[in-house]
């Protein structure tokens, strides 16, 4: 196939010269795309975690192979690494980003007998009280959350587990048994991935960069699973009934979810380092910011700063900047507004998609301003950020779900879209600020908060316009309190803005509008023969996938979904109505009658 013509619909000078076959010519300041493998961030950008186990490697080469994968992912954690390679064919690698216990939180962590090793990426919110609730006494070599990890392992074997509050993926490997072991939250809201390398190995890695020059097939690591080298098999450790099939049924109570959610969002603001808030104006990201700021004011935790950061991006005049400005002006927080141009979000595609491990077009729209303003957070010091991703899938936010038919397609969707979550919003919120240094932080995905919000009757998260009810009702009667308000009116009952589209209405259509310029009619015709695995429906996806196979060749596409989609719906959902069958975008704007700026207006 030929390669694409190189016209920028928007300013040729500023645009990287971008060649969508399977290489490209080497450019200043860039790789080329067939030299991806050796490509690093000029700018040293969470933890990633790179384990090899049972390789078949001498001791040095195989320590000179897991800090090559390692160094790919440098970017997660800029603060310092470590690496530990065992006589027995093992060698676990951890890129540390410090945000608990700076001075002392090295890893791989070690036990106190020298038999266990850890690696983790992630946050354990409880480690104080699992501290507590150890029945035998240990000895902790640092102050970091995540060595608790160790002897809960010890007394409890794999299934400690289901103690942990938080958001992780680690590998740990027991000395005195020869065994290794790897996990992954209940949501996947930090990546891994997992992969069979040529010599016989099997290794695990924070991201598809580390796995992709060494092994020849590799897969995303499903959340809330385990693998465990004693029967080389995944097991399931998370399993909620709101998940088995069965529509819950529990009665409705909004102080109950207001409590649970404020404990969701305090949790998250542990951190011995600077951190903010990131906010569009919509509901979600406003009340996490309005949380945490009452919680700061009214000294409910300790606090490393004396005010509360807060960031919004966007094309200039779009409506999540004007929005964003109205709440940080009412929340009293110290507001950062980024703005950006079409071109620039253009010109930072190939990076988004680099970084993203993924071609999903959904995703490389919302990542990219996201990417965009996570460079300028960087720039002035701050490492962790709280995000409001997990609502809409919680609470049946999308702008579809307005056509969605009885509370059992309600509630199933809501599931099927959670199971589904590791793929697209979790990979976004972690990799699209983890390539800047920076760790994101989701109160709607806590465990203890999904376990009430998703036993919920789902009649009452139904969308009932007649009657006052629009999206996330229950959200926002919930923080609905006159005499103490936690946002103004207008923006508590705003309608859903996705991302992608709140940025400015003009990013998404700036995109087709280059990406029709950019791929042809012939390509396009036989795109089904260059990608017989989720084939690209438009030129937009057949822009994203061209880019992503340069990266990442075969087979790993296998690691990104695909599907129709209107309005961010997974495919069954698509049967809701048959005008999503002709309008599949997954722009909240394809929900024609539902969105105040739809397309067709």
């Amino acid at each position: 196939y030929a390669p694409i013509p190189m016209r920028s619909i928007l300013s040729r000078a500023l645009r990287p010269r971008l060649h969508l076959g399977r290489t490209a010519p080497t450019r200043p300041g860039f790789p080329s795309l067939a030299a991806t493998r050796a490509y690093r961030p000029s700018v040293p950008p969470q933890c990633g975690i790179l384990a090899i186990f049972d390789s078949s490697l001498p001791r040095d080469q195989l320590r000179k192979q897991a800090l090559e994968c390692s160094k790919t992912l440098r970017h997660r954690g800029p603060d310092w690494n470590g690496i530990v390679v065992e006589e027995h064919s093992h060698a676990i690698a951890h890129e540390r980003l410090a945000i608990v216990d700076p001075e002392s939180g090295e890893q791989p962590l070690i036990s106190q007998d020298g038999n266990v090793v850890l690696s983790v990426n992630g946050e354990i919110y409880n480690y104080k009280q699992l501290k507590e609730e150890l029945k035998t006494p240990y000895e902790f070599k640092t102050n970091s959350d995540c060595e608790v990890i160790i002897p809960l392992y010890l007394e409890h074997g794999p299934d400690f587990v289901q103690k942990l509050r938080g958001m992780f993926s680690f590998v740990l490997y027991d000395r005195s048994q020869g065994r290794y072991l790897a996990f992954r939250d209940h949501m996947g809201i930090t990546p891994m991935y997992m992969g069979w390398g040529k010599d016989g190995s099997v290794m695990f890695s924070s991201e598809l960069k580390g796995l992709i020059d060494h092994c020849q097939e590799f897969k995303q690591f499903p959340p809330g699973h385990y693998y465990d080298s004693t029967d080389s098999q995944l097991h399931k450790w998370y399993n909620p009934e709101w998940a088995d099939g069965r529509v819950p049924a529990e009665k409705l109570d909004l102080v109950a979810v207001r409590d649970a959610f404020e404990t969701a969002v305090e949790r998250r603001m542990m951190a011995d380092v600077p951190w903010g808030v990131l906010l569009s104006g919509g509901l979600d990201s406003s009340l996490v910011a309005s949380i945490a700021k009452r919680k700061q004011e009214r000294k409910q935790v300790d606090s490393v700063m004396n005010e509360l950061h807060s960031f919004s991006i966007g094309l200039e005049g779009s409506p999540d900047l004007a929005a964003a400005q109205k709440v940080a002006d009412f929340l009293g927080t110290r507001h950062h507004n980024y703005t950006f141009t079409v071109q620039e979000g253009i010109d930072a595609i190939e990076e988004v998609i680099y970084h993203l491990e993924t071609y999903d077009v959904t995703t490389v729209r919302a990542s990219t301003p996201m990417f965009l303003m996570s460079r300028k957070i960087k720039s002035i010091g701050i490492k962790m950020v709280l995000s409001g991703e997990g609502a809409d899938e919680v609470f049946g936010g999308y702008l579809y779900f307005h056509k969605c038919p009885n509370r059992e397609e309600f509630h199933h969707e809501t599931v099927r879209k959670l199971e589904a979550l590791h793929m697209y919003d979790c990979l976004r919120a972690n990799k699209a600020t983890s390539a800047w240094g920076i760790e994101a932080r989701v109160p709607f995905l806590d465990r203890d908060f999904l376990e009430l919000s998703m036993n919920i009757d789902a009649k009452e998260k139904m969308i009932d316009m007649k009657n006052g009810r629009i999206e996330k009702w229950i959200m926002r009667a919930a923080f609905d309190t006159p005499d103490d308000p936690y946002l103004p009116h207008e923006v508590l009952y705003r309608q859903k803005e996705q991302f992608s589209d709140g940025v400015g209405y003009s990013w998404i259509d700036g995109l087709k509008e280059y990406a029709e310029e950019e791929v042809n009619e012939k390509q396009m015709l036989h795109a089904k023969h260059r990608f017989p695995h989720n084939t690209p429906q438009t030129k937009e996806a057949y822009l994203y996938r061209s880019i992503f196979d340069s990266y990442f060749p075969d087979p790993a596409q296998m690691t990104v979904p695909g599907g129709p989609s209107i309005a961010c719906s997974t495919p069954a959902a698509i049967e809701w109505d048959k005008a999503f069958k002709n309008n599949a975008d997954p722009s909240g704007r394809a929900v024609l009658d539902v969105h105040d700026e739809a397309y067709e207006k």
